[in-house]
């Protein structure tokens, strides 16, 4: 099964660049046992994928996590995205139980309460930075798409476009962005190349390959490729996983942090402790008898 990538392209004589992200079997793992309603799983899905998208094209190895953050009122209360230099992903959403009608029927602003204060935060850690660089932006847009429009604009100073679409099987994304001489070697190539792409239908962006895709909406500037020494350049497809391994030592050493009479309390009280790795969607016990034996191996170093 298909995993998942991220293919970037060139309009070399119009110095557009875009890319399309396509998860696949990514995605599907993703969402295994999770049961999210289908609203909560689309917004997630195009998360997914415009965060696939934006980690491919970065300058520096590192991860970049992304959070979106609703206010105490809106049903979702959290969407986490994230992914290193290798495209390994990982995510989740969390949501609040709330009297509201139908998720379906809430636009996305209503579910992210946009308009109530919800923000998008971005953190990249990379190997030779102290501590992580992180930013704010607000939730400006009435889609996810147009939320990371204006992130984009506001961190590269370029205008872009994006295109997303998610279901069940699959979450895609088109991302469009004008170069600093685009203008002076088309002035209308930006503006010809967005109507072009605004015909996309969230079906097909689901359903064709890249170079498919690519076909479909600017068949003339494929052409004109074909004509010119420049026209459309299609860069090598980069995989996409997901990735949540277990990690039981990680999560033992945490437990070593708390010190030996907390863990011995919570034995006490629960007769196990129980930890909830909740961006994996996985659980890690710990009985007494494992408590002793972590607690064990640190007096023996």
């Amino acid at each position: 099964m298909n995993e998942g990538s991220v293919t970037r392209f060139l309009f070399e004589h119009l110095d557009i660049r875009g890319a399309v992200a396509r998860l696949d079997g990514c995605w599907q793992a993703m969402q295994r046992g999770r049961r999210y309603d289908p609203a909560i799983a689309r917004l997630l899905g195009e998360m997914a994928a415009v965060t696939a998208l934006i980690a491919a094209q970065l300058k520096q190895a590192g991860r970049l996590t992304f959070q979106l953050r609703g206010p105490s009122q809106s049903p979702v209360s959290l969407l986490v995205m994230d992914c290193d230099e290798q495209l390994r992903l990982r995510g989740m959403a969390q949501t609040r139980q709330s009297d509201h009608r139908p998720l379906s029927t809430l636009s996305v602003s209503q579910l992210l309460g946009a308009e109530q204060g919800g923000q998008l935060m971005l953190s990249l850690d990379t190997p030779t930075s102290r501590q992580p660089y992180q930013s704010y932006v607000p939730l400006v847009g009435d889609t996810i798409a147009q939320i990371f429009e204006h992130y984009l604009e506001q961190s590269e100073q370029q205008e872009a476009r994006l295109f997303l679409a998610a279901d069940a099987n699959a979450a895609c994304c088109l991302f469009l962005q004008k170069m600093p001489d685009a203008d002076a070697l088309d002035a209308d190539g930006w503006t010809r190349i967005g109507h072009l792409a605004a015909t996309l239908k969230a079906e097909e962006l689901l359903q064709f390959n890249p170079p498919a895709l690519l076909q479909r909406l600017f068949p003339e500037e494929i052409h004109y490729g074909e004509t010119h020494d420049k026209g459309v350049r299609l860069f090598e497809a980069r995989p996409v996983v997901y990735h949540c391994p277990e990690n039981r030592e990680k999560i033992a050493d945490m437990l070593l942090s708390l010190g030996r009479k907390e863990a011995d309390n919570i034995l006490a009280e629960h007769g196990e402790i129980v930890i909830k790795d909740d961006i994996c969607n996985r659980e890690y016990r710990f009985t007494a008898q494992d408590v002793a034996e972590i607690f064990g191996r640190q007096t023996l170093q």
